[in-house]
């Protein structure tokens, strides 16, 4: 894998802002609206929730994911966080793009003093490498949490941080 540097980003570029609306098309093609769970660009500029861009020297974007607090009372450990908006670059797919993320992710949970960090992925064939990665991070399907209904689509997993 090639230099990657990992920041906080605002999401006010333009290479972000498709990479986003990309990975939003693609969630909504995989199911029904009431399986898709990924955060438009007005949920991601929230309060509570950070992304973190991952670039190459050259400033391409090569993945993200996001961080958003829990509110109290919608998870048993509370601080917590939910990841969000995981995504590699088609091109950086393989290559350990994802794992630097989530491990910046996790590291960033910690630093927060959160106890567990949650997430939702679909249950289906083209999530499978997603649910590979967390599960090699150490995170264990969990049942549904915060305002997550049952679905046989999604995969809930929770790791304690």
């Amino acid at each position: 894998m090639e230099h990657v540097q990992i920041d906080i980003d605002d999401l006010s570029g333009a290479q972000i802002r498709r990479f986003l609306a990309g990975h939003l098309s693609d969630m909504r093609a995989q199911g029904p609206p009431e399986s898709t769970h990924a955060l438009d660009l007005d949920g991601l500029r929230g309060p509570g929730v950070t992304v973190w861009a991952a670039r190459d020297d050259d400033g391409t974007l090569l993945g993200c994911g996001a961080l958003s607090e829990l509110a109290a009372g919608s998870v048993p450990e509370h601080p917590a966080a939910e990841i969000k908006s995981m995504r590699a670059a088609e091109r950086a797919r393989g290559r350990g793009v994802g794992a630097a993320v989530l491990t910046r992710l996790l590291d960033a949970a910690r630093g927060r003093g959160h106890r567990a960090v949650y997430l939702e992925t679909g249950a289906g064939e083209y999530w499978a490498p997603a649910r590979r990665l967390y599960e090699r991070f150490g995170f264990t399907v969990c049942p549904p949490f915060a305002d997550y209904p049952v679905d046989p689509l999604s995969v809930h997993y929770r790791r304690l941080v």
